[in-house]
């Protein structure tokens, strides 16, 4: 493309992982990097790595990585000439592209005039149809909601109503037009929960993407959510690439993604793919994008929108296809012609750490990084030349050290594993999840072990439901896994004890002339309180068997259990005749014990505990620092059980704090727009009287 600069310098327009892993691509290319950074971001890895950062004061995403007028300035002050919008914020964004090319910068992505036609699902959807490609039909809210005829339409038609064959008028989903990510999505089974359904979804679309419009459309139980990688450039060529499947989710984010799709033959394949070519083409795309699709369980497949922007999912059909998406965005946007498109080769799956706890309705959590580390990963951030028969590959946007605030997505890292057949590198990812040294806020990395090795998984048959009713009470690690870590913790506390202790030379940290009673530290774990009782002696350090232990038979004895060794940081010990290496680390009063009998996070128990600060009866308290965006019950309000009293925005998602139980409000703390932090009181209940 004549006339077309060449870049030389690029603002990565995002945060985390994504802006690490363009920048890991351009060096590659020869091409310097410009971060930008919120106040909680100012010492994050991305902000570090870049040639230059420049700060973007304030910290929620409005004052920041939504601002386009901060960042295009912090482009030109850095004497950057690109951007790149990475996914999410401001990637989908026609102004913020508009603003790019108006300064005299090149934007690496589409047209503004594309996105703004296929950014928005609803205008998208109408696209698509025109195109002839399969469309769910529109549902109007206002309609639903007035109990009109008119509630179904046809997209792109006109005039035209109809219903979907075999769908019974509810559930439906709605959607936000703007973004994705799961953000603005929210359930509707019945007509009494659409309006709250509407607002909820309008606010947090607001938030996260600073367009609140949404739409309605039925949800197919049992479907599967697939969807085309597509590359185009200015010369005529477009790439629709070997699908992805991406079923596994929670509250409608992809949680676990794959390629190829193990439910899609190759006529599905062929179709698919023709689709998504078809709706690249109608727009005039340009760059990478994602056409997604529901796929039903009879084969009948529904486009549902066009992502104009590079997917969290995409390092799976890098490794597939052997190639870099980033680079290719960055060839087509200084006008380079598409080559012929690779050959798919293997299977690639990636399962995306989220700072969260799944077992209390994926809360999420923030705090210190104390460790991210998975053994045998490669952390380049693209496919190696030539591509590897196996590989683990890891895209992480934080780092021993990091800290995960309550103003972002909560995801932590991507681990990607690709081998030449599906089962493979299923197993692969599921050992290396559970080798992986992740210390510090809770994550899934549990259930997406558990999911892995999922018999509906591993037969290609998990759709957007899995999830639903997951027994995650699974996942909690087993009696012997907590009392056996639970010991070498013990041990390695006693031996870092030992090592910094000033005693006399040979004499072990305890020791004493007399016997006397054994050195004790308690725990609470998982499964509850254990107490370790230990002594030292001139060989080294032993276990005091524990009757109760012991009688129980649910856990393994003292009596069948040998101390090899212990360390500050780990502990052999001896069960059943077979050594296991147990590594312990701790910050705080935690500790982290990881071994093959699981990972287990234990708190450690003060000796002289303080006294328990007291909260008063009926409190609802912060899960976590937040936004309060609706105030559900007023002061003498009578509420029942399960009713929102406060709405917390957190880690761009909402968050319920429900009534326990039936009730009157006696109190409410906290106004609209104020922020909180964890353990503060909301509100204060007290119970209905007879």
């Amino acid at each position: 493309m004549t006339g077309t600069p060449l870049i030389t310098r690029v603002l990565a327009a995002n945060r985390g992982e994504i802006a690490r892993r363009i920048f890991r691509t351009c060096r590659r290319a020869g091409i310097g990097c410009v971060a930008v950074f919120s106040d909680p971001d100012a010492g994050a890895p991305h902000a570090a790595e870049a040639d230059a950062a420049i700060r973007l004061p304030g910290s929620s995403p409005a004052d920041t990585y939504l601002n386009a007028t901060a960042i295009v300035a912090a482009a030109l002050a850095a004497g950057a000439d690109a951007v790149h919008p990475g996914y999410g914020f401001l990637s989908e964004d026609a102004g913020f592209a508009r603003a790019v090319h108006g300064a005299g910068l090149t934007w690496i992505g589409p047209s503004a005039d594309a996105i703004e036609a296929m950014g928005s699902k609803i205008t998208s959807k109408k696209l698509a149809a025109g195109a002839g490609v399969p469309v769910l039909p529109e549902l109007s809210p206002e309609a639903i909601l007035a109990g009109g005829s008119g509630a179904i339409g046809v997209w792109g038609v006109p005039g035209e109503h109809g219903v979907l064959p075999g769908w019974p008028g509810y559930p439906v989903l709605v959607k936000a037009s703007a973004g994705g990510g799961g953000r603005g999505m929210r359930v509707v089974r019945g007509a009494d929960e659409l309006q709250a359904a509407l607002e909820s979804a309008r606010r947090e679309a607001q938030s996260a993407f600073g367009d609140g419009t949404v739409f309605c459309e039925p949800l197919l139980p049992g479907a599967r959510h697939v969807e085309v990688q597509v590359v185009a450039d200015a010369h005529g060529s477009v790439w629709a690439l070997t699908e992805r499947d991406c079923s596994v989710q929670r509250r409608y984010q992809k949680v676990i993604e794959e390629t190829p799709s193990p439910a899609v033959g190759p006529r599905l394949r062929e179709q698919l793919l023709a689709a998504a070519e078809a709706v690249t083409r109608a727009v005039g795309y340009l760059g990478a994008g994602t056409a997604e699709f529901l796929v039903a369980g009879d084969g009948q497949f529904f486009f549902l929108e066009f992502n104009t922007r590079l997917q969290v999912e995409h390092p799976v059909t890098e490794c597939v296809h052997g190639i870099d998406l980033v680079a290719l965005q960055l060839d087509i946007a200084q006008g380079k012609a598409l080559p012929p498109p690779p050959p798919p080769s293997g299977h690639a799956i990636e399962a995306r750490l989220y700072a969260e706890d799944p077992a209390d309705g994926y809360r999420p959590a923030t705090g210190t990084v104390h460790a991210l580390s998975i053994p045998d990963a490669d952390t380049r951030f693209a496919p190696p030349a030539g591509r590897a028969a196996y590989g683990l590959r890891l895209d992480s946007g934080v780092e021993a050290g990091s800290e995960v605030s309550p103003h972002y997505d909560p995801m932590l890292a991507k681990l990607i594993a690709w081998a030449p057949a599906r089962d493979a590198a299923a197993r692969m990812l599921a050992s290396a999840l559970d080798r992986a040294r992740v210390h510090g806020p809770a994550t899934n990395r549990g259930l997406l072990a558990s999911v892995l090795r999922h018999p509906a998984f591993l037969a290609g048959q998990a759709d957007t439901s899995l999830l639903d009713g997951y027994d995650l009470a699974g996942l909690v690690p087993g009696e012997q896994a907590c009392w056996l870590s639970s010991v070498a913790a013990a041990l390695a506390g006693a031996a870092a004890n030992r090592s910094a202790a000033r005693v006399a030379g040979g004499l072990p940290s305890g020791w004493r002339n007399v016997v006397s009673q054994p050195q004790r530290t308690a725990f609470d774990g998982p499964r509850g309180r254990i107490e370790v009782a230990y002594r030292w002696h001139r060989d080294g350090i032993a276990v005091v068997p524990d009757e109760e232990a012991a009688a129980s038979g649910d856990v393994t004895s003292p009596g069948g259990l040998g101390v090899v060794g212990a360390a500050p940081d780990h502990a052999v010990l001896e069960v059943s005749g077979v050594r296991h290496r147990f590594d312990v680390a701790r910050a705080g009063d935690v500790v982290w014990v990881d071994s093959a009998f699981g990972n287990v996070v234990l708190a450690l128990v003060p000796r002289l505990p303080l006294p328990a600060a007291a909260s008063e009866p009926g409190s609802l308290v912060a899960p976590m620092p937040g936004n309060v965006v609706r105030i559900g019950a007023d002061r003498g309000e009578r509420v029942r059980s399960g009713q929102p009293i406060v709405v917390l925005e957190a880690m761009k998602m909402e968050h319920q704090i429900v009534a326990p139980a039936d009730g009157l409000v006696a109190e409410v703390r906290v106004a609209l727009g104020d922020q909180v932090q964890a353990g503060d009181v909301l509100a204060v209940m007290e119970e209905e009287q007879a």
